[in-house]
């Protein structure tokens, strides 16, 4: 590779992203190096932006988590994979860059059929949905699942995966439309969030065995109201506010499990073997049109800082997907 600078962005002052020259990155011997085509947007990248979700120890300052792209370099370690491969990752910083070095554990061939463009926006979320709800929470068939924000990246992950594993879903947006796209993935409950407390709705429908909650704040005492016996409530984000309360009661008489959750700061060896797992039980039901990537829109690199308003503004359905070539 005669390239030694590349563009990339970091975050800046004022809760924007700004365009630097970096130094290519070097390929150590259990690495890939990518030529990233598309980057996949999160809202985590929107926290390490405010200054709450600072990269882990060793990661890179630049945004993004996830990539798709052609690899231009193969570490003296690495024999699964060769240069030229197209292919998707999972990464703990990096992914808003010209290159990308990774672990080569994180990293997937595209599923067979699908674009670079749709590759960009799975890994993190079908690592995240696979992660908490058929890891950490280990969904039992027929066991049923309350999914907020339903029209994130991961609660459409949720859904998805969900449907196809026979678990019944309820879930929660904060608009009609969200909630439409959320009964065509499969979800059997819906609720407005704009309407108020979801409880009544929930245990109307069932109960809930397993809550996947990026909201927390209020959320956590309504959730637990709903959640039934030896159930798991995973809490993976703070949208709704860092405090709540909970019914230690309840807790107990019903053995209800509470859980926090983070992917980005995973070591290598539990994100290698998450990847493991998707590309095991997920990539075949994409190349078996079973699941789909959801990509609400693909902008040029050079707006990223529009793409990160809307992500604010909760203007999406599904992933935003920023574009290099352009």
């Amino acid at each position: 590779m005669s390239i030694r600078r590349m563009r990339a962005w970091v975050a800046g002052d004022n809760q924007q992203a700004i365009q630097l020259q970096c130094e290519l990155p070097q390929v150590r011997p259990d690495e890939v190096i990518i030529q990233v085509a598309y980057s996949g947007m999160n809202r985590a990248d929107l926290m390490q932006l405010a200054g709450q979700y600072p990269p882990p120890p060793g990661a890179s300052k630049i945004l993004g988590l996830e990539v798709s792209g052609v690899v231009q370099a193969v570490g003296a370690d690495v024999d699964d994979i060769r240069i030229g491969d197209k292919v998707c990752a999972l990464l703990s910083g990096g992914g808003y860059a010209e290159y990308v070095a990774v672990p080569a554990v994180q990293v997937l061939p595209v599923p067979a059929g699908m674009s670079l463009l749709a590759a960009a926006g799975i890994c993190e979320v079908y690592a995240t949905a696979w992660f908490n709800i058929y890891d950490i929470a280990a969904a039992q068939p027929n066991e049923r699942i309350l999914v907020h924000a339903a029209a994130s990246g991961v609660g459409q992950a949720v859904l998805q995966l969900a449907r196809v594993f026979g678990n019944p879903t309820f879930a929660t947006a904060g608009s009609d439309s969200k909630l439409a796209q959320a009964q065509q993935l499969g979800a059997s409950g819906l609720w407005n969030r704009r309407h108020g407390s979801f409880v009544d709705a929930v245990k109307a429908w069932g109960g809930a065995d397993i809550i996947l909650d990026p909201v927390a704040g209020e959320y956590l005492s309504w959730d637990q109201q709903v959640l039934n016996v030896d159930g798991r409530l995973i809490v993976i984000g703070l949208m709704g506010g860092r405090m709540g309360e909970l019914d230690a009661g309840r807790l107990l008489m019903k053995r209800q499990r509470l859980i926090g959750s983070t992917l980005r700061s995973q070591p290598v060896s539990v994100k290698g073997r998450i990847m493991k797992a998707l590309g095991e039980h997920v990539w075949h039901l994409f190349e078996q049109n079973k699941i789909a990537a959801m990509i609400d829109d693909v902008i040029p690199i050079a707006g990223v800082n529009e793409a990160f308003q809307r992500l604010r503004d909760n203007a999406t359905q599904g992933k935003l997907v920023l574009d290099w070539h352009v």
